[in-house]
């Protein structure tokens, strides 16, 4: 029987701008990038929640066409959430114009029973305290990848770090890396957090590509080399995807593993950064991320 991959978190519209231009209402949302890169590897399981009357059959036909079991896609009265945002013309920063939460700010997930076991859990970035529900509807035999951002770090911290005890690989950016720990440097920060319980941890860097840390490994992962950037929403969501979705594949979540998957995470999600959304990601086959894994691979060798 192969590995299963279970994911739970955002599915969204977002209206995006930057320097490329601009686009409205685009499916988007962290478990929607995690779910399309992931299902280039393996079959997922989704869990997450939209409105009763504005989620288009036609995502709902290209999810289930990757290969995306959306069983757990609740539909709740009201609206899918919304996000709205506008990046700097060199992508250093981005600034939220507009959040609609509709039924996410209410989202219970709710696990049905075919997904009750996977063997890689992968929480998208949404509130400890339903991530820890999650946790405790799957069980102890799964292997745990979290994410999470600043939001959860400032609001919800004792919370958060009881998720991340309950971890296996924390995939954060550097940004919340410092905020979680107090420490600015990428290797302090990865020392405290390994401290509190993940034998593993992913703290990423955008473009400057990506570190892992565990008790025997330190390890980075380069961004691809992309000549021009449309859209680098979802990018990180992306890149974990890929992690997730190679793991569950190889059926391991050693060090070596972990490595590959990452540069498979980079990938895929220089992909994504090629077009507005997941539009990249509709069509985007495994050859064509296999190229760029080569493409990374001579990058980190020597040989």
């Amino acid at each position: 029987m192969s590995s299963s991959l279970l994911t739970v978190g955002s599915v969204a519209f977002d209206s995006i701008e930057t320097r490329a231009g601009k686009r409205n209402e685009i499916l988007g949302g962290a478990a929607t990038y995690i779910s399309l890169c992931a299902s280039m590897f393996a079959p997922v399981n989704l869990v997450g929640v939209i409105g009763d009357g504005d989620f288009p059959q036609e995502h709902i036909d290209m999810l289930t066409s990757k290969g995306i079991n959306i069983s757990g896609l609740e539909k709740a009265p009201g609206k899918t959430f919304r996000w709205s945002g506008k990046y700097a013309d060199d992508f250093s920063s981005r600034t939220t114009l507009d959040t609609q939460l509709g039924v996410f700010e209410h989202f219970d997930p709710k696990i049905p029973a075919e997904y009750a076991n996977p063997d890689i859990l992968m929480l998208g970035n949404i509130d400890p305290g339903l991530q820890a529900k999650i946790l405790d509807t799957v069980g102890d035999s799964s292997y745990v990848i979290t994410d999470t951002m600043n939001l959860w770090i400032d609001i919800a911290l004792e919370k958060l770090k009881a998720v991340i005890r309950r971890t296996d690989l924390l995939v954060i950016n550097d940004e919340e890396s410092a905020m979680l720990t107090g420490e600015m440097q990428v290797s302090a920060a990865a020392d405290k957090i390994l401290a509190d319980g993940p034998g593993a941890v992913i703290i990423k860097r955008g473009e400057h590509g990506a570190y892992l840390f565990t008790k025997d490994t330190v390890f980075f992962a380069p961004a691809f080399p992309l000549k021009d950037v449309v859209d680098p929403t979802g990018a990180g969501d992306s890149f974990a995807g890929g992690l997730a979705g190679y793991l569950t594949q190889a059926e391991s979540t050693n060090d070596e593993a972990i490595k590959k998957g990452m540069i498979y995470g980079s990938a895929a999600a220089s992909h994504t950064c090629e077009d507005f959304g997941v539009e990249n990601l509709k069509n985007l086959q495994r050859p064509a991320v296999d190229a760029r894994f080569e493409q990374l691979r001579k990058l980190v060798s020597l040989k």
